[in-house]
């Protein structure tokens, strides 16, 4: 029994966390490293929640693994980027936290668990300003061999299909080129043999390859962690209500497949990182714009449970700051026999030299070489005219050829665009007004953004939205293409579009907490023995998106505050304890 509870639980533990998602998962690893009784619960039957669908990368600075890489980054730097990104949307002590812990807590994973990481060499900030950084603060994890999980392999919630070849195989971005052209040199027929041999194998004895890459490896190393300190680990296992109890939140009914409900004591704190208000019906209508409602990458379970049922005991909710969703322009396959393709355009077309985004009217709209996130801010901006959704992706056969569009991989197999057009997928027109015509797009506009585009683009430069200005924007573009490699014209006829819709990736509107994850109420109090983390939590960036991995890092670090102050081995000149909402909070809408 809780000392003073009134309840009759089922069972007790120390610390109860709902989501096994990447903060979940770190919550409960680190709470059990330090002596908890830990339970962790999962409504679905898989560990990973959308960090197995991710790419991976996890955004923080000044850890010893930036200077493993040779790119040795610094806290200091990097809370001057953040000034400069953030500025005065508040949260200031929030992310000096996450600053002064993220180091260590990267530390500890690498030391005490299978989770591995290595910073990236090359690998810019998503904003220019003072302490950005072009390498060392993202951090990529390393593949993992999932043979060692044997059967629970199937607990871990594959990526997305688009992000499989084969029907089941990860590929790591390294290989990528040797597997588009296998016979393009014996060192990329090798390596081709080598991965899908090694696919073949593994498919005797799972549903999938078992070679894991980005999220899907990050999300199997932390299971894989669990399951070999013993962290009990229930499936199927839903957030029904949480208890509360003279003002402190003492526990938390359970649900179960069979539709049994259990009552469970948390003696230390309950933890929520059910993943958000993603797909939550009410809070998402209420706090998304229209123009963005339509599409999510969350998975169809993150229904807000942790949010909803933090509310119900009086939880403060955040409005995200400058955007309630951190957001990715997707392309969308339609099947006829249902399960939908949908391609998130990050970086292999949009920074690419040719290709302009254009609106209903015909008219650029944004920096197509931005981040994913600016990108879907400019579709969202309302410049008079209304939102820019959806936008239209317009290249040239050439560019097909040389870096594929969405879902095209590159080449110029005519069987193989035909497929895409017949799909509906890919739109293409022998001339600028024909494609205008099949998209219904202002054909007038079109052929005077084209022309400017064109004349400006035979110097290299884009003075409308400055194209290739940043290093993001030149890293991903192409070194080929001089004098900017983000920067050529359209030459002539076939031209070819893909349609894109903005779908939230993550969310910054979020419950409101303190440094330490523990949840404050509507007065600005912190509610004892409730806290949260990963994207319940509302974004410490207040709706920017500073760099790439800026959900994940943030969610592991906060995973591993929450743990440590729970157990009492949070160091007290890191803690940066409130009891009160500082000022620059933002109110829910």
């Amino acid at each position: 029994m809780n000392s003073g509870s009134s309840i009759q639980w089922d069972e007790e533990v120390d610390v109860l966390v709902f989501g096994a998602g990447a903060a979940g998962m770190t919550a409960a690893l680190i709470a059990h490293h330090e002596g908890l009784d830990v339970l962790l619960c999962e409504k679905t039957e898989a560990v990973g929640g959308i960090t197995s669908t991710s790419g991976g990368t996890t955004w923080v600075p000044g850890t010893q693994l930036s200077v493993d890489a040779g790119v040795p980054d610094s806290v200091d730097d990097a809370r001057r980027f953040l000034q400069s990104v953030v500025g005065e949307r508040g949260g200031d002590e929030a992310r000096e936290a996450f600053l002064q812990s993220g180091p260590l807590a990267i530390d500890e994973l690498q030391r005490i668990s299978d989770v591995k990481f290595v910073a990236a060499a090359a690998h810019p900030d998503y904003v220019t300003g003072p302490g950005a950084a072009f390498g060392g603060r993202a951090l990529a994890p390393l593949p993992f061999d999932a043979r060692v999980l044997d059967k629970d392999f199937s607990r871990v919630r594959p990526p997305r299909k688009e992000f499989m070849g084969l029907g089941g195989m990860m590929v790591n971005r390294s290989d990528l080129g040797a597997l588009l052209s296998p016979f393009g040199s014996f060192g990329n027929f090798r390596r081709t043999v080598e991965v899908v041999g090694r696919y073949v194998v593994d498919r005797v004895r799972f549903a999938r390859g078992t070679q894991l890459v980005m999220g899907n490896a990050l999300a199997a190393r932390l299971f894989y962690s669990l399951r070999k300190r013993g962290v009990a680990i229930r499936f199927e296992t839903p957030l029904v209500e949480l208890v509360r109890e003279q003002g402190r939140v003492t526990g938390a009914v359970i649900g179960s497949r069979d539709g049994e409900q259990r009552r469970v004591g948390a003696r230390r704190g309950v933890v929520l990182a059910t993943g958000g208000v993603a797909r939550h019906p009410a809070l998402r209508k209420q706090l998304f714009p229209a123009a963005a409602q339509r599409l999510s990458l969350a998975p169809d379970t993150h229904t807000g449970d942790g949010v909803g049922s933090a509310l119900a005991v009086d939880a403060r909710l955040e409005n995200g700051g400058d955007s309630p969703g951190l957001w990715m322009p997707c392309s969308i396959r339609r099947s006829s026999g249902g399960g939908d393709s949908v391609w998130p355009h990050i970086i292999l077309d949009r920074a690419k030299p040719g290709l302009i985004a254009v609106n209903s009217r015909g008219e650029r709209f944004v920096n197509e070489s931005g981040s994913y996130h600016d990108f879907v801010m400019g579709m969202l901006r309302d410049d008079g005219h209304g939102p820019s959704v959806p936008a239209h992706l317009i290249v040239d056969a050439d560019f097909i050829h040389d870096y594929g569009l969405g879902l095209l991989m590159p080449g110029r197999s005519r069987a193989r665009i035909a497929e895409f057009e017949r799909a509906g997928y890919l739109v293409k027109g022998d001339t600028l007004a024909a494609l205008a015509a099949k998209l219904n797009v202002d054909a007038t506009g079109l052929a005077r953004t084209v022309e400017t585009y064109n004349r400006d683009a035979a110097s290299g430069s884009d003075p409308a939205f400055g194209r290739g200005s940043s290093p993001m924007s030149r890293f991903n573009g192409d070194a080929a293409q001089k004098p900017n490699p983000c920067i050529r014209a359209l030459g002539k006829g076939p031209y070819y579009a893909v349609t894109v819709w903005p779908a939230d990736l993550a969310c910054s509107a979020g419950l409101s907490g303190n440094a330490n994850g523990e949840l404050l109420d509507v007065n600005g109090n912190v509610i004892p023995g409730l806290f949260a983390c990963g994207n319940d939590l509302a974004s410490i960036f207040r709706g920017t998106y500073p760099g790439p991995g800026t959900t994940l890092g943030p969610a592991i670090v906060f995973g591993w505050r929450v743990a440590k102050y729970i157990a009492g081995k949070l160091d007290d000149g890191a803690s940066h304890r409130r009891t009160r909402v500082d000022a620059c909070m933002n109110e829910s809408p």
